[in-house]
């Protein structure tokens, strides 16, 4: 993820795609951190989450096609400099509110932590964990929700650029990592006000509202791209 201009630790022309493989495996930890208790509250909560992030990654991935098809690139660099005339979360609104459910999703956290509900499953995949192990398992989750919101701040708020032109006097980093935080608040305050729902709603959740609306928001964007493309030959 680029924090500022030339300081990121790869800048990759296949950014996005790295980050959606990488993004991938972390289904195996959870997955066999839950089998490996030996305990089937654990074992139910690694069901629950791998299924739960294998459908909401679908839906993440849509999302951003928009910007890839506006951009024509997968370089995160790229789609930080196509933002300088507008950001991507205004023409790409649909685009942006199903990455931030998604992202949630694929973090599991609350309203999206059936995988850990205490009610169902005791504390879910990390039933039999303690110390040091269990603690890893928050790291992890508190990384993830950093990474999904240093993602929106990129792709749709225009990473390290600012709000207006009078204002490039403050250094890039100070507007990464304000968006970046005010995103991160964002994850906590959903924690805390919205209750959960029940596993099966959230998978028809995914399904019946998320897909259907990442794929009108692609095929719209797809339309005007190709319309202007036309229009500018």
């Amino acid at each position: 993820v680029p924090i500022i201009p030339g300081w990121v630790a790869a800048d990759l022309d296949i950014g996005l795609l790295f980050f959606f493989a990488m993004a991938g495996l972390a289904v195996y930890a959870v997955m066999f951190g839950g089998w490996s208790s030996n305990n089937k509250y654990a074992l139910l909560g690694g069901v629950r989450a791998t299924a739960q992030t294998v459908s909401y990654e679908v839906f993440m991935g849509l999302s951003l096609m928009g910007i890839v098809a506006i951009t024509g690139s997968f370089n995160m660099t790229d789609i930080v400099n196509a933002q300088k005339g507008c950001w991507f979360v205004f023409p790409q609104i649909l685009g942006f509110l199903t990455f931030a459910v998604a992202g949630i999703a694929v973090t599991h956290r609350s309203p999206f932590d059936a995988p850990e509900a205490e009610q169902d499953l005791a504390a879910g995949y990390h039933t039999e964990y303690s110390g040091l192990k269990w603690g890893m398992f928050f790291v992890g989750e508190y990384i993830g929700v950093v990474l999904v919101s240093s993602l929106i701040t990129v792709l749709f708020f225009g990473g390290w650029l600012p709000p207006f032109g009078f204002l490039s006097f403050i250094p890039p980093f100070f507007w990464f990592a304000i968006k970046t935080a005010f995103f991160i608040m964002m994850f906590i305050l959903v924690r805390a006000a919205l209750p959960r729902p029940r596993y099966d709603q959230i998978m028809d959740f995914g399904w019946r509202v998320c897909l259907p609306i990442t794929l009108v928001n692609l095929v719209a964007t797809a339309a005007v791209v190709l319309l202007l493309d036309q229009s500018a030959a």
